[in-house]
């Protein structure tokens, strides 16, 4: 256990740092924005492409694997929909967005350090398997749904058109179908540039975590609304259990592979769901909440999920 807690601490060591400096120190919220866009167009992008691009392409092509997980993001999300829906009385709109705090986790900022810590380089593949098909589900779902909601007024067309361009021109995915490519050509960069990209790779965790935890920090909450406490046990138990009864459907499948995807389903809600409400202006409030409270619940309920992987005590399809 001693060595599981060696593990996830620093990760969530760095998460509390970024949420104490963030409490105390209240610096602009807008010194986040360089932060965040290094992130997103810089060391997460590098990081996608080295891990595809080193990965034989024959691993990539495994459609059980993507229907399995995917399918499981896409009941979370439903089942979390549901529960704003009725437990809430949300509407679509702000339902949908309920939906994505408990399908969508933390699978860009916290994902790929710790699934490669915990289970090693056999992760790589899944992890970007993962994290392309559920932004590709849950990016397509969520504005089509609000579109449909009528809330803004908004005519569904132009929304799907707006959503396809979003996910063909969005960087990480760009960053790995690009490595995608780079794989089954097997071309290799310069190794100049592999170094620079590795670099840049190494920045990706532990800026990710400080930021996660500054910005969680500047995301105030009065009161926590009844549907939020049943959407953080659908995300952080509920999805890694159906991940785990899909896997055994459609397996067997590599042990890695299998461990990689019950981590990733394990994750806290991701950031960018408070960054979508406050984009459509609704559930603000619920979804810095749950952020918040599913960020410090996970560090139990995330802990646990390594312990049993690591440990051998969870029998995987």
């Amino acid at each position: 256990m001693i060595d599981i807690l060696n593990l996830a601490l620093p990760y969530f060591g760095l998460i509390f740092i970024g949420f104490a400096c963030g409490k105390f120190r209240r610096l602009p919220e807008a010194g986040l924005a360089w932060m965040n866009f290094f992130l997103l167009y810089v060391s997460l992008p590098a990081l996608f492409f080295r891990i595809l691009a080193k990965t034989p392409f024959e691993e990539l092509n495994n459609l059980p694997f993507v229907v399995a997980t995917t399918a499981a993001t896409a009941l979370a999300f439903t089942l979390s929909v549901l529960i704003g829906r009725l437990l809430g009385r949300l509407s679509l709109r702000e339902a949908t967005l309920a939906g994505l705090a408990g399908g969508y986790g933390n699978i860009g900022y916290m994902g790929p350090g710790l699934a490669l810590a915990t289970l090693g380089p056999k992760a790589a593949a899944p992890v970007a398997l993962i994290f392309c098909f559920d932004n590709i589900l849950l990016f397509s779902l969520a504005p089509l749904l609000i579109a449909i909601s009528g809330g803004r007024q908004q005519r569904l067309w132009p929304t799907v058109v707006s959503v396809i361009k979003q996910i063909v021109f969005h960087p990480l995915i760009v960053a790995a179908y690009c490595g995608t490519i780079a794989a089954a050509l097997h071309w290799h960069p310069p190794a100049a540039i592999d170094n620079m990209l590795q670099f840049l790779q190494g920045a990706a965790a532990p800026v990710a975590l400080f930021a996660l935890g500054v910005t969680v920090a500047l995301r105030p909450f009065s009161r926590v609304p009844w549907e939020v406490p049943g959407i953080i046990l659908i995300k952080l138990v509920g999805h890694p259990l159906i991940v785990f009864g899909l896997l055994c459907a459609a397996g067997p499948f590599v042990p890695e592979w299998s461990a990689t995807a019950i981590l990733m389903a394990s994750l806290p809600p991701a950031l960018n769901v408070f960054v979508i409400a406050r984009q459509y202006d609704a559930w603000i409030e619920p979804a810095s909440a749950a952020v918040l409270l599913g960020t410090f619940v996970s560090v139990v309920t995330l802990t646990s999920v390594m312990w049993a992987l690591k440990t051998g005590q969870i029998a995987l399809p």
